[in-house]
């Protein structure tokens, strides 16, 4: 086909818009709704994830050392903590340390710990941070491997809760994307055909003037990916506006959010252009295939 040709269709696709802008504009809503439909699932999805994340890290297995261990046996048991591939970091807590943290957090009981005098019955510890909390159980087995350790601290309970969360957010949120996404393709494509429909007559007319398929598809595929196109824009700035809005608002006024994870939602601007990105081309291809595809049986004339 020649690049004047190409010119013209391109026009005439353009043009198309503004001559049929009820159903365009029809086509554009729908395709606006779907795309932020399942673009919203997909980043609550991401953002339960990392809130889940934000709350594992926040847990952490504790190591009492013997009481009677030497620097030396504390070095070598950090060495050997070290090596475990599960381990993220290891930070020593001294008997010290920990003496004095628990005088503050029981500031009512200052003559009980002052009867001590200079005796602490603490150990000293190291504190953990598992990457997989799923193999925590795995992972303490290695640490009692470990000589001079005196016992091992770790949320069995808290680990469990936590891994069946993810499985039941991840599975759920499958479901609800996929369900999410076959009812847009659905809408998407009855509102693609119901335009098309609209203007069988003058597929018809083209079609008995001698005109090529590809000659009459080109307009309604320029047609539709530009549509899509601005969909997407579109839906990349509601939800930006939206996204932003919402994490201000947790943020600010939900206080008991931040102590859960709240601190870990995926700020937008870390995703901005992907999401950007996906949205204005999956708008543009669902756009453009679905009006290629409406005008087939229309063209068997």
């Amino acid at each position: 086909m020649k690049l004047s040709s190409m010119r013209y269709l391109n026009k005439q696709g353009l043009e198309n818009i503004w001559k049929n802008r009820m159903m365009a504009f029809a086509s554009f809503c729908v395709l606006l709704v779907s795309i932020m439909l399942v673009g919203i699932a997909v980043l609550l999805f991401m953002n339960l994830n990392s809130i889940i994340g934000g709350i594992e890290n926040k847990n952490e297995v504790i190591v009492f050392l013997d009481p009677e261990i030497t620097q030396e046996q504390t070095e070598t048991v950090q060495s050997k903590l070290e090596q475990i591939d599960n381990i993220e970091d290891i930070s020593f807590y001294s008997k010290e340390d920990a003496f004095d943290s628990l005088k503050e957090s029981m500031a009512d009981y200052a003559q009980v710990f002052d009867s001590l005098g200079n005796d602490n019955p603490l150990p000293d510890s190291f504190r953990i941070k598992i990457k997989d909390i799923s193999l925590t159980e795995e992972t303490v087995t290695l640490m009692n491997e470990i000589d001079n350790i005196y016992h091992i601290r770790a949320p069995y309970d808290f680990v469990n809760v936590l891994s069946e969360m993810r499985k039941i957010v991840s599975w759920v949120s499958v479901v609800v994307i996929i369900a999410l996404s076959i009812v847009s393709m659905v809408i998407i494509s009855n509102t693609t055909k119901a335009s098309v429909f609209a203007r069988r007559n003058e597929i018809s007319i083209m079609k008995y003037v001698g005109a090529t398929d590809a000659f009459i598809r080109i307009p309604f595929f320029v047609e539709g990916m530009v549509t899509g196109f601005a969909a997407g824009i579109v839906a990349t700035i509601i939800t930006w506006i939206g996204y932003d809005a919402l994490v201000d608002l947790l943020t600010k006024e939900v206080n008991i959010l931040n102590v859960i994870g709240v601190g870990s939602i995926i700020p937008f601007n870390d995703i901005a252009i992907k999401v950007a990105i996906i949205y204005v081309l999956a708008g543009g291809l669902i756009g453009a295939l679905g009006s290629v595809i409406s005008t087939r049986k229309h063209l068997d004339v």
